[in-house]
């Protein structure tokens, strides 16, 4: 099968069978995100699908979930989803799940009738980069969308039949905006009530726009405390129904696990004793953290 490099992929996708389906992010403006930089983004033909699919039957022997990437998966035309789904599931019969990143734009350019058809297709779990809740951080860092926009495409995605997963970046909002950040994230993340939901902690990516911001003294990066504290407040803020929560990303200094709102008090006491007893809570030394 054939990659074009560097493929990422969430952490919970680690065994998946990784696809391209789209190469490159076409937003590809985050001023954090150095994930596509080098790649010009496009589409791939299904041609070029379907010989990777074909080389992956007969190579890889069952495998049981598919990851499609790059970063603007969803961005392909439906019918190449579906197709690409729909023939994923007849070579690899083991197939359990398949699942791919969907930026909140691309999910509002779909019709509802063309989710419904890839959900149908197969693909059960989409990924949803919300990053953070306020206004002003969006557009600080050039998401190129509002929050009103994440809140409408998340529940357009889960009124489709998918399981979202949504991802937050702690720190994103600097030393600053640690608050707002937070409380305005957590408004946002409650308004959606995903499937899954989790953190990651902001890793500052050289020749980024936000890079430069820090060596020019714009950008000031929170502490190890001050990033407990912005957790801490984003669960105390939250009010979701049945969402499997994880802080489980090598980038984080304290891996939590549980399900909001069922574990949200034990979570909280948890992140209060690490602000208030760092030596009391283990948490992952700065030299062991990555992307």
């Amino acid at each position: 099968m054939h990659l074009e490099p560097p493929v990422f992929r969430p952490p919970s996708e680690a065994y998946s069978l990784i696809l391209q389906l789209t190469i490159g992010c076409r937003h590809n403006a985050c001023t954090f995100c150095g994930m596509y930089r080098g790649k010009k983004f496009r589409i791939k033909s299904w041609a070029e699908v379907q010989k990777d699919i074909d080389l992956c039957a007969l190579q890889m022997v069952g495998m049981h979930r598919v990851f499609l990437a790059d970063g603007d998966a969803l961005s392909a035309p439906a019918p190449l989803i579906t197709q690409t789904a729909q023939y994923l599931y007849s070579k690899l019969p083991g197939l359990e799940r398949i699942s791919m990143y969907a930026g909140p734009l691309d999910i509002l350019a779909k019709t509802t009738t063309e989710l419904q058809d890839i959900r149908k297709s197969g693909v059960s779990l989409l990924y949803m980069g919300l990053e953070s809740g306020s206004e002003r951080i969006l557009k600080t860092v050039s998401k190129g969308v509002t929050a009103a926009q994440m809140v409408e495409a998340g529940k357009k995605a889960i009124q489709a039949g998918f399981e979202l997963s949504v991802t937050i970046i702690n720190g994103l909002g600097g030393y600053e905006l640690w608050r707002e950040h937070a409380t305005d994230t957590a408004r946002v993340l409650s308004n959606i009530d995903p499937t899954y939901a989790g953190t990651l902690t902001l890793m500052v990516v050289p020749d980024t726009p936000l890079y430069r911001k820090i060596q020019q003294g714009e950008f000031k990066i929170p502490g190890t405390i001050d990033i407990l504290k912005e957790l801490k407040c984003l669960l105390e803020n939250v009010n979701l129904t049945n969402c499997v929560f994880r802080s489980n990303h090598a980038s984080n200094y304290l891996p939590l696990r549980g399900v909001l709102n069922r574990d949200r008090d034990k979570l909280v006491a948890l992140l209060e004793q690490a602000v208030s007893e760092p030596d009391a809570v283990p948490l992952r030394p700065e030299s062991s953290r990555g992307l």
